[in-house]
């Protein structure tokens, strides 16, 4: 079996790895031009061609894989298949009817919850117990297709988008290699999506890392999970902007706080009250600083109790 693979972040360089080493033959990788990074703009590839190179399989970085000409050049591989993981870019009708099995997507959500750009953020935001991936035959919506295999995972309390990510990433490659032994033995069975189950998962932006107290104590671990490693949640202390990067929900009843206040410090810890409950903090980074535990926060800035944390 020929396939074409495209993607372009970690997630769907662990895809890539998998089909490779299963033994079918990638003829060709297909993934997003490199970008530039940092102060000095130096240009760095994406994952999935770092992964591509060491295998000595040919890279092809399209800005637009629509055109004519990047169409026509797929055309030369004549693929079985095409696997296609978080590439970054729509693909058109004639893409997708050009190999003879078809498209198949690695996408990192049980379809039809959470169709669209970022899944693995949001069934943490919004309190799910599972998650997992689902291989789908790629049509024109957006990963409406219909589904051909299905992995489920739990969704740990302590998880965060990057300890999800990862387990996600593995889960996807494991997947889609189950799914190709399928589809040469030809075993495999589609199942049309419920698009009355379905929701969709924006994408993230800064902005929704900002914490809100009022909300309660189990909204904002959820919220501070699902911003970690990025874009983060923050608040301000001091007029200064302030990193939550790990805290622990804590139900404290019958105390009396504003949401945002400090109730309590300690060596190891902050807390803080909500809506809700009250929010324990055990690692942080101010503006200007590292990231870094409670415990070495508090000896270089002081906390005390009554402070509020907000705008």
């Amino acid at each position: 079996m020929k396939i074409v693979f495209m993607g372009t972040p970690e997630y769907a360089a662990a895809s890539l790895e998998a089909v490779i080493q299963s033994g079918r033959e990638v003829v060709l990788v297909v993934t997003q031009p490199d970008k530039p990074k940092g102060r000095s703009g130096e240009l760095v590839p994406p994952p999935v061609k770092e992964c591509a190179l060491r295998h000595g399989i040919p890279v092809f970085q399209p800005e637009k894989i629509k055109r004519p000409e990047e169409v026509a050049r797929l055309k030369e591989y004549e693929a079985d298949a095409f696997v296609v993981a978080a590439f970054g870019q729509i693909l058109s009708q004639e893409i997708l009817d050009m190999p003879r099995l078809g498209c198949l997507n690695v996408h990192a959500s049980l379809l039809p919850k959470y169709r669209g750009a970022s899944p693995i953020q949001h069934v943490i935001l919004d309190g799910e117990e599972k998650t997992g991936i689902t291989i789908m035959q790629m049509d024109a919506g957006i990963d409406t297709g219909d589904i051909l295999l299905q992995k489920e995972i739990p969704i740990e309390p302590t998880d965060n988008f990057e300890t999800l990510h990862d387990k996600l990433a593995v889960l996807g490659g494991e997947a889609i290699v189950e799914a190709l032994d399928l589809l040469e033995e030809g075993k495999l069975v589609r199942t049309k999506q419920d698009d009355s189950q379905s929701c969709y998962a924006s994408l993230i932006k800064k902005e929704m890392g900002r914490l809100d107290f009022s909300k309660s104590a189990l909204a904002l671990d959820r919220q501070i999970r699902s911003m970690t490693p990025w874009p983060s949640a923050f608040t301000r202390y001091h007029g200064k902007q302030l990193k939550i990067w790990k805290a622990v929900p804590v139900d404290e009843a019958g105390k009396k706080a504003l949401p945002g206040e400090v109730t309590e410090v300690t060596k190891e810890c902050i807390t803080v009250a909500t809506g809700d409950g009250e929010l324990r903090i055990e690692e942080l980074q101010l503006e200007g600083k590292k990231r870094m535990s409670c415990h070495d926060f508090l000896l270089g800035v002081k906390v005390q109790a009554g402070d509020r944390f907000g705008e």
